[in-house]
C-alpha cells in the first residue's frame, strides 16, 4: 500500500525567504521544500514521522508584488509563559509598539500548487508501540478530505495563510498557465532545500514530558530544474549541500 498523496494549494500571498537576504525579505520563485513540510505539520504532526516532498507543480503564473509590513524583533519567552501559568509575575507578552519594525518585502501572489509528498517513521516518540504507518496514513488522510489541522497552515510566513487544500487523485497537467509551460527547463539556482537541526527533533536528555530543543542548525541548498512547471524534488535532493 503507498502511504503518499496529492494535494492542491492555493493561497493569495506566499513568501518562501531567501536566507541570503538579511534585511528586506525577498521570495524564492517556488516553494521550499521545507516551507512545505511545515505546512504539512500543520495539518498533523507527531514526533513519530517525518514529512519527504517528492514533487512540486506550479500552476499560476510566478507574479511578484511589493508590501510594506510591521514586524515584531522579539519572540516570546517559553519561560514567561510557563511563569504565568504558574501563577508568577512572567509577562509572555510582545508590546508592538516597543518591538515593531517596517520592513520591504517583494512576495508570491496568487499561488497555485500541486505538492506530492509521502511520510516516513523516525522511530522516535509514539504514543502506542502499535503505531504503524497505516494509523498516521488514515488520520493524514481524513483531515485533508475534510479540511482539518490544528494551526492555520501557511505559505512561507504565518501571515500568508493557505486558501484552499484539496486532495486530489491525480494532477491536471492542463491546467498548468502557458506562462510557466513557456519557461520550458528553468535552472532555478541553489535554493535552500530544508533546515536541518543538529537534535534531528530529540529533545535535550530525551525528555520528551519536559522537552527543551537545540536550536543549532544549519541550511541544506539544493538545485533544482522546473521542467514546464514541474519540479522533481527527490530527484535533485540526492546531492544536498550544506
Amino acid at each position: 500500500m503507498s502511504y503518499g498523496f496529492k494535494i492542491m494549494v492555493e493561497g493569495d500571498y506566499a513568501c518562501f525567504t531567501r536566507p541570503e537576504f538579511k534585511v528586506e525579505r525577498v521570495s524564492y520563485e517556488v516553494p521550499t521544500p521545507g516551507a512545505l513540510e511545515g505546512m504539512l505539520k500543520s495539518i498533523y504532526w507527531k514526533p513519530a514521522i517525518r514529512y519527504v516532498i517528492d514533487k512540486i507543480i506550479v500552476f499560476n503564473p510566478i507574479d511578484f508584488a511589493n508590501i510594506r509590513r510591521n514586524e515584531v524583533k522579539d519572540k516570546i519567552l517559553l519561560s514567561a509563559v510557563k511563569g504565568q501559568m504558574n501563577g508568577t509575575d512572567a509577562d509572555p507578552a510582545i508590546y508592538t509598539s516597543e518591538s515593531r519594525s517596517q520592513r520591504a518585502s517583494m512576495v508570491l501572489k496568487n499561488v497555485k500548487y500541486g505538492i506530492e509528498f509521502h511520510f516516513e517513521l523516525t522511530g522516535l516518540k509514539s504514543d502506542n508501540e502499535d503505531e504503524g504507518e497505516k494509523k498516521h496514513f488514515n488520520i493524514i488522510k481524513r483531515r485533508l478530505e475534510k479540511g482539518q489541522w490544528f494551526r492555520s497552515p501557511c505559505l512561507g510566513c504565518s501571515e500568508f495563510p493557505v486558501k484552499r487544500i484539496e486532495l486530489v487523485e491525480d494532477f491536471d497537467m492542463e491546467l498548468i498557465s502557458s506562462p510557466v509551460k513557456a519557461m520550458g527547463d528553468t535552472d532555478l539556482g541553489y535554493m535552500s532545500y530544508k533546515v536541518d537541526f543538529a537534535d534531528k527533533g530529540i529533545p535535550k536528555g530525551g525528555d520528551w514530558d519536559n522537552p527543551h530543543f537545540s536550536n543549532k542548525a544549519t541550511t541544506l541548498y539544493y538545485r533544482p530544474h522546473m521542467i514546464n512547471g514541474v519540479i522533481d524534488v527527490a530527484k535533485y535532493r540526492e546531492e544536498l549541500k550544506c
